[in-house]
């Protein structure tokens, strides 16, 4: 007995719509009701949010790149030193980082390795092609010390305090060839070479206008580390202990010593 107005059964539908999807690859009109949803993770770059990808850019390049700038400018120094006045603490072809918050914001020590900016012509003793205007010595007399030595085979003295600098100068190297004697005056400080037989530092710039010392505004930073070669990769010791006996100086103004006896090799 056949059903000529029964209901098309579950299988009449689907031959239905395999018919109508056969239909849609031959006639290109789209059949209404068939649907495709992409994700909207999908949605290609040019529909006008194009913005998000330069904001992008911007937060992930942008950013970093202004903060090594401030870092830079603010807070590190990096140089390359050229010269072996401070042998064999730093030696020719080692980089140097330096904090440049001492002594904008901290204090100045006797012993700390100081950058400073060319006082008065130094350079052209220091044979230096690479540092720019700046050369690299460690700070022995702060404002107020007197800095004195008595000659070849005699330790430097500090307000009449002999120091034992054995744990920096380069080994075989005397603390002074020559006798010297230097009263610091206010916002300067006496600095010399670790590599005492190669260094042009305040003991041979007496006549230089200023005793041969270095301003305390022309310092840059205080050395913390070197960081490169690899095999050289260390921190910057201040050997600040060798210090710790040498009493507070004073600001009385002294008159200048003699030229010295001897010139540097």
């Amino acid at each position: 007995m056949q059903r000529s107005d029964a209901m098309p059964e579950d299988g009449d539908l689907q031959d239905s719509h395999i018919l109508e999807v056969a239909d849609q690859g031959v006639d290109p009109v789209p059949v209404a009701r068939t649907y495709r949803h992409s994700p909207a993770h999908s949605a290609p770059a040019e529909s006008g949010e194009g913005g998000v990808g330069w904001r992008d850019t911007l937060i992930w390049c942008g950013i970093p790149v202004l903060i090594v700038m401030l870092v830079r400018i603010f807070l590190l120094g990096f140089y390359t030193i050229p010269t072996q006045s401070m042998m064999d603490t730093i030696i020719p072809g080692d980089r140097v980082i330096t904090t440049k918050l001492t002594p904008r914001i901290f204090a100045l020590h006797r012993g700390d390795v100081v950058v400073f900016k060319d006082p008065a012509h130094w350079l052209q003793d220091e044979n230096n092609q690479f540092l720019g205007d700046d050369l690299i010595k460690r700070l022995i007399g702060l404002p107020g010390d007197v800095v004195a030595c008595e000659g070849a085979g005699k330790p430097v003295t500090i307000n009449g305090v002999a120091i034992n600098e054995s744990s920096y100068i380069r080994p075989g190297v005397e603390p002074s060839a020559f006798a010297f004697r230097v009263h610091v005056s206010a916002d300067h400080v006496f600095v010399m070479g670790d590599n005492r037989s190669s260094s042009a530092d305040s003991r041979f710039h007496r006549d230089d206008g200023a005793n041969g010392l270095v301003p305390i505004s022309d310092i840059t930073g205080v050395a913390l580390v070197t960081y490169w070669p690899f095999d050289r990769i260390g921190t910057m010791s201040g050997h600040h202990d060798i210090f710790a006996e040498v009493p507070a100086g004073t600001m009385q103004s002294s008159a200048r010593s003699s030229a010295p006896s001897g010139q540097r090799q």
